[in-house]
């Protein structure tokens, strides 16, 4: 009786402080900041919300029943059975700012050359997307197309919302020195301050803030999603996805969304674009409102006015139950069926923005 007392002692003290004090799940909003999140049209009291109900699982009989099915069932299918081709980044590659480009580096982690500038975009570069890396999914491929340390300085980190395959605390910690600035969605930045980035260097933004950085038209957009980091902070920040515009070019971003009718209010205010980077993977019916499913990438990408896709948010990490290869698969004949523009790079392939030859080779096949 006293061990069983004991071990239920320690699990009473330890795990709130363990979620207090593990710098992984990042940092709480100020009496300031929770203020100015009062102001947003986005906030509902106590927490941010899409403008129409949104649920991140349906919690039917008949979901949770047919859910432990199919986590007991098990597809074998959901990781690769081989390592996936990566083509590195050289320091050459790195440096060159001349041309406009994108290259994914797994997942939904990309980095931007846009307009002189070099952009990192949801920069999850570490070996899990859980806030205890020994546990949980790890990165199908240990090679990346680059290291953090290795990438040059950066000229902006932009993020779309604090979930652990979008935001992760190692690679901040990596790459917080070399970034000039950090865009992201209300109430991120407490994360970020709490690993060692300077206030001031950190630009938060509710939906349809425009602003004006360096020669960059930014804007933070809707998305159909849901954030959290911890137990309790359960959509206490905000999510988004993002314009991101030069004189000459525009970049969709979609971060992560299940499809809506954001896209095509965003579609009607800023495109077309020239590129857009759409979620498109970790999907299932069961939760379709915050993630799309591959179809609906494609028609999201229509409703955005979006010129050349690049499908995203798949490559890395099994996030959900389908095969590791579906989301391309679908989105690829989806786009075809549709003739919209589709290119398909491995990780670490350079997409050039305005360029007809852009990569199309079926290499998850």
């Amino acid at each position: 009786m006293y061990i069983a007392l004991g071990i239920l002692l320690v699990l009473l003290i330890g795990i709130p402080l363990f979620l207090r004090l593990y710098p992984t799940f990042g940092g709480k909003a100020t009496a300031a900041q929770r203020t100015r999140y009062a102001l947003s049209p986005q906030w509902q009291g106590k927490k941010f919300a899409y403008t129409e109900p949104t649920a991140s699982f349906q919690p039917s009989s008949g979901n949770m029943v047919s859910l432990l099915r199919d986590y007991l069932r098990g597809n074998p299918r959901v990781r690769p059975d081989r390592q996936l081709p990566v083509m590195p980044l050289t320091p050459e590659t790195l440096r060159d700012l001349d041309r406009d480009r994108v290259v994914w580096l797994g997942h939904s982690a990309l980095l931007l050359h846009l307009g002189g500038k070099r952009l990192l975009l949801d920069p999850m570069l570490g070996p899990s997307p859980t806030p205890v890396p020994p546990f949980g999914g790890k990165r199908y491929n240990r090679q990346l197309p680059v290291e953090p340390e290795d990438l040059p300085e950066i000229d902006a980190v932009i993020l779309s919302h604090d979930h652990y395959d979008h935001l992760d605390y190692g690679t901040i910690r990596k790459l917080k020195d070399k970034v000039g600035r950090f865009f992201v969605p209300l109430g991120v930045g407490s994360h970020l301050e709490r690993w060692g980035v300077a206030p001031e260097r950190i630009s938060e933004h509710d939906w349809w803030e425009e602003l004006e950085w360096n020669g960059l038209k930014l804007a933070s957009t809707p998305a159909r999603h849901f954030s959290g980091r911890g137990l309790t902070n359960r959509d206490g920040t905000l999510w988004c996805s993002w314009v991101i515009a030069t004189p000459e070019r525009k970049v969709f971003f979609s971060g992560d969304s299940g499809y809506g009718p954001h896209f095509k209010q965003i579609g009607e205010k800023y495109g077309p674009f020239d590129l857009a980077l759409m979620e498109c993977g970790q999907y299932d019916p069961r939760w379709s409102e915050i993630h799309m499913l591959p179809e609906q990438t494609v028609q999201a990408h229509i409703d955005v006015q979006g010129g050349l896709l690049v499908p995203i948010h798949w490559g890395a990490f099994t996030l959900s139950l389908h095969d590791w290869n579906d989301p391309v698969r679908r989105a690829t004949t989806e786009a075809e069926r549709l003739g919209v523009p589709i290119a398909t790079p491995k990780i670490g392939e350079p997409v050039y923005i305005g360029d007809a030859a852009y990569p199309k080779e079926l290499w998850w096949t």
